[in-house]
């Protein structure tokens, strides 16, 4: 692996301590700390290269996905070790096949689906998107992971594998999506199935914030939208909102939103699933899965023939002010809800639609 070393950057954040007021009274010089903190590095640059490693070992494997899951957020560049290092990738996709056989019946423990999680985990690298998923998701880490937080850094969908600049192609070319689509096809309401599915999604949700039409593409010739559609329906609230922030970024794209709009039964699959979430979000509100709802309707409001649809089959809740409590807070949704009604509403109460919803959120 010494040839790849040189792609495994520390994060400069873990690299060492600066020299204390204590090392400088003792006049230990910068040189000597200098060299002391590149020592630091080069032990935990072997420490990752030795790990990965031991991912073709399967008698190791299972402790070097643990530590590795752990220590992720310490390297950048991670992704392109894990890509370009013999076997590695080839270690990671038998521990998720490794667990289809109890997919059905579901029979899936809690131990089975860390460790397939912490495999999932190695497909992403951890600082570079954990502000984007904060804002997506909320802070409050007793709220995204079922487990424990050391065996849940799986969730934070960064700058991996899957959206990596240097693999997203070759991620892509592979076909290694496919491989999760299983779990995202599962019903089980267990924490272990919904822990896997989210985990899943969070791949998913990986590549589709890159913002490329060819991910669209992939996404779209393998289906991914009957799997979201499923999970928006049954999921927890979490999945539900990593599954409608998948729909949304297709729908922005333009190839997304003619694919749906092509036909009635595409367009009616949708637009059922996301006025179920609006009847649902009407017993227990939740800020941020609305957020995405809107934006949905918003974006399907843009296609002329799926507006015209909108003016009959837009749920009601979100015309009469029924959320209007849930987004007092939310200039940016807030705007959205407004600009969709004006969007699906004929010419004749444009002006009368403005003034009243205007007067809510301002009272």
């Amino acid at each position: 692996m010494a040839n790849l070393q040189q792609s495994l950057s520390l994060n400069p954040s873990f690299v060492g301590a600066p020299a204390t007021p204590q090392q400088a009274l003792a006049g230990v010089s910068s040189a000597a700390v200098a060299a002391a903190q590149q020592a630091a590095k080069d032990r935990k640059l072997a420490s990752a290269e030795q790990l990965v490693l031991e991912l073709g070992n399967a008698d190791l494997r299972e402790n070097a996905l643990l530590e590795l899951s752990k220590k992720r957020e310490i390297f950048q560049d991670l992704a392109p070790l894990l890509w370009n290092s013999f076997g590695t990738i080839a270690a990671l996709l038998q521990e998720i096949v490794s667990i289809y056989p109890v997919l059905s019946p579901p029979t899936l423990t809690p131990a089975a689906s860390n460790r397939v999680c912490n495999a999932l985990a190695l497909l992403q690298d951890y600082e570079r998107s954990r502000a984007g998923w904060v804002m997506l998701m909320g802070s409050n880490k007793s709220r995204l992971y079922p487990y424990d937080w050391s065996l849940g850094l799986g969730f934070w969908m960064g700058q991996c594998v899957a959206s990596h600049p240097d693999t997203r192609i070759h991620f892509l070319n592979a076909h290694i999506p496919l491989y999760l689509y299983p779990f995202l096809n599962t019903t089980s309401k267990t924490r272990p199935f919904e822990y896997l599915r989210l985990t899943s999604l969070g791949v998913i949700g990986a590549l589709v914030k890159v913002d490329d039409t060819e991910v669209i593409n992939f996404l779209l010739s393998t289906e991914i939208i009957p799997l979201c559609l499923r999970t928006m329906e049954m999921g927890s609230e979490l999945s539900k909102t990593v599954a409608t922030f998948i729909m949304q970024k297709i729908l922005l794209d333009d190839v997304g939103l003619r694919y749906i709009c092509a036909t009635a039964e595409r367009f009616f699959a949708v637009g059922r699933v996301l006025a179920t979430m609006v009847a649902s979000l009407a017993e227990q509100p939740s800020t941020r899965l609305l957020k995405h709802i809107i934006r949905c309707y918003l974006r399907l409001s843009d296609n002329p023939r799926a507006c015209e649809a909108l003016k009959s089959c837009l749920p009601e809740m979100l015309r009469d002010g029924t959320f209007i409590p849930c987004l007092r807070d939310d200039q940016t949704t807030r705007r959205w809800l407004q600009q969709l009604l004006l969007n699906v509403s004929s010419p004749g109460r444009i002006s009368v639609m403005q003034g009243g919803l205007d007067h809510i959120l301002t009272s």
